[in-house]
């Protein structure tokens, strides 16, 4: 796996600069793709829902609008929101683009078909059509990245640290078995992706349906759920020139 830091500088200074030629790049919402899986449906709101007799894992891409809207009181500060998905409603100077700061995934599961299942958060991975692949990102790493807000350690930034920690603990997807008639429901987060990406597959890998006497995983299967979105350039002089993404 590449450097997360590296990683997340690349995609966030592609996704957002404004080229020299003249153009900057566009990005629409990942929506599901045609090509799905028989054991995959497809959600007016654009979840996924794999489903094997009575357990269900559904996977809905999350936009910044929705993600600021469920953290609404953490998102209206502008650059110091504590929303730790977003830049909450911070307006760029000097730029009419949005800049995204991680994609992220809602990921839920209900099981009513087995002892207990377990899926592994960080062997979740989005995989795109033109090779470029994306590892998730875990909480030490997210920790890293807002560490470097929290200048000094001390007074308003740390404590805005400490809020994006907290609502990072609480909300994403745990590493933990869930039960017979459980459910569980949290946030997979990865690097912004890059501009040039249009057709992508999350696979989540490993998912433990069963378990030997020494609580060895003895059965388990892969998820694969596919999206696309539009992308393209806009000149400024306000032309758009789309590049359609293919359903896959």
């Amino acid at each position: 796996m590449m450097d997360f830091t590296r990683v997340l500088s690349l995609a966030l200074i592609i996704g957002s600069s404004v080229l020299g030629c003249g153009y900057s790049y566009y990005t629409g919402p990942l929506q599901p793709g045609q090509d799905q899986a028989s054991s995959i449906s497809v959600a007016d709101d654009g979840t996924l829902t794999f489903a094997q007799d009575r357990f269900e894992v559904r996977l809905k891409p999350m936009t910044d609008e929705e993600l600021n809207r469920q953290f609404f009181n953490n998102s209206q500060a502008g650059p110091k929101s504590t929303n730790p998905y977003t830049f909450g409603n911070t307006v760029f100077w000097g730029t009419d683009e949005e800049k995204q700061r991680f994609t992220v995934f809602r990921l839920g599961v209900k099981n009513y078909a087995y002892p207990k299942v377990k899926i592994d958060p960080s062997k979740i991975v989005v995989k795109a059509s033109n090779k470029r692949e994306y590892w998730s990102l875990n909480f030490e790493q997210l920790d890293t990245y807002y560490r470097a807000y929290a200048i000094g350690y001390r007074g308003n930034e740390y404590a805005r640290y400490q809020e994006r920690r907290d609502l990072l603990r609480r909300t994403m997807l745990k590493d933990e078995e869930i039960f017979s008639g459980q459910e569980a429901e949290g946030f997979v987060i990865f690097p912004v992706l890059h501009p040039d990406v249009s057709d992508i597959e999350v696979q989540v890998l490993d998912v433990v349906l069963r378990f030997d006497f020494r609580n060895e995983p003895v059965e388990t299967t892969n998820i694969s759920y596919k999206f696309v979105r539009d992308i393209g350039k806009i000149y400024k002089d306000g032309t758009v020139v789309p590049k359609v993404a293919k359903a896959n």
